[in-house]
């Protein structure tokens, strides 16, 4: 099976809440939780916090080497996760991973950002396309995965709409999308972005709840503004003999060259999204929230 461009990443809006802030978590001299207010954390939400604070978060401000020979500018207030460590927080998350990941979020954690590269050749952009069938066809294709998600234990997962209709900006060279989902744990947003280059194309999914996907997409969309392509690698810079994709904009909507070989779509061939059981995430998540707000308060005091 061809390697799925622009995985689907949903992560639990309860460990949203969670992990927050991220920066104080990351910080080592974040001190102990005031006595009674440990105590009232059970030992698998003890355990995760600590986990948290294992991974290795690079602090804006910064610029990191991002997949598919590529740099992005980490503002200050925010995180960057390379491949090893997204990983590692997506597993903590129940989400799956295939190791190619990196993820950048703001201290906040009220959303978070992945970005994967497909080596799959230059991309022409000049297909039109048409919002209501590409919507079809995910509703069809993601009907169909829910059989597969059923025999994994998991709970149905529905798109019941665009959150934003998919749009091309000739000018950034990004294609993007956000579908409305439902499961049984609530409804979420994913928005997607797809940023083309010589020799591929980078997917950025965006992870946030409906209620902020306004202010995140906003948000996300000014740190991608210091995303760029090497030298050499950049759209503008193809040169004929270059390896040219098998597909348009259309396609890369519904999973790219995964989608074209399988002629079932994006979501069909996705059998490891949105795992739905975060029990111990779920019991406790106002107390964690604010023993973790007040240890960011204590070191900013400090």
């Amino acid at each position: 099976m061809p390697k799925v461009s622009g995985r689907i990443l949903l992560v639990s809006l309860f460990a949203t809440v969670l992990c927050q802030p991220l920066l104080a978590l990351a910080a080592e001299d974040v001190p102990a939780a005031p006595e009674g207010q440990e105590r009232s954390l059970t030992p698998e939400q003890q355990a995760f916090i600590q986990k948290l604070q294992s991974l290795n978060w690079v602090k804006g401000p910064t610029t990191v080497t991002v997949v598919g020979n590529s740099k992005l500018d980490i503002p200050e207030g925010y995180a960057f996760l390379n491949q090893a460590d997204t990983s590692k927080y997506l597993e903590m998350n129940r989400n799956l991973s295939d190791g190619s990941e990196m993820m950048i979020a703001p201290a906040s954690l009220e959303w978070s950002a992945y970005f994967t590269f497909a080596d799959e050749g230059y991309v022409k952009d000049d297909e039109k396309i048409d919002p209501a069938a590409l919507l079809k066809s995910m509703q069809e294709s993601t009907e169909a995965a829910n059989e597969q998600r059923k025999e994994r234990g998991w709970g149905a997962l529905h798109v019941t709409g665009w959150a934003i209709p998919p749009a091309y900006n000739s000018g950034t060279k990004r294609l993007e999308w956000a579908t409305d989902l439902q499961s049984d744990g609530g409804r979420s947003v994913n928005f997607f972005t797809k940023i083309l280059g010589r020799r591929g194309h980078t997917s950025v999914v965006l992870v946030a709840d409906s209620e902020n996907l306004t202010p995140s997409v906003a948000e996300l969309n000014r740190i991608l503004g210091s995303y760029r392509f090497n030298p050499g690698d950049t759209y503008a810079e193809y040169k004929p003999g270059d390896k040219v994709a098998e597909y348009g904009l259309a396609a890369l909507v519904l999973g790219g060259a995964a989608a074209i070989a399988t002629k079932k779509g994006f979501w069909a061939v996705l059998a490891g999204f949105f795992a739905a059981a975060w029990k111990f995430i779920l019991v406790g998540v106002a107390a964690i929230g604010a023993w973790l707000k007040k240890m960011l308060g204590k070191k900013e005091t400090a």
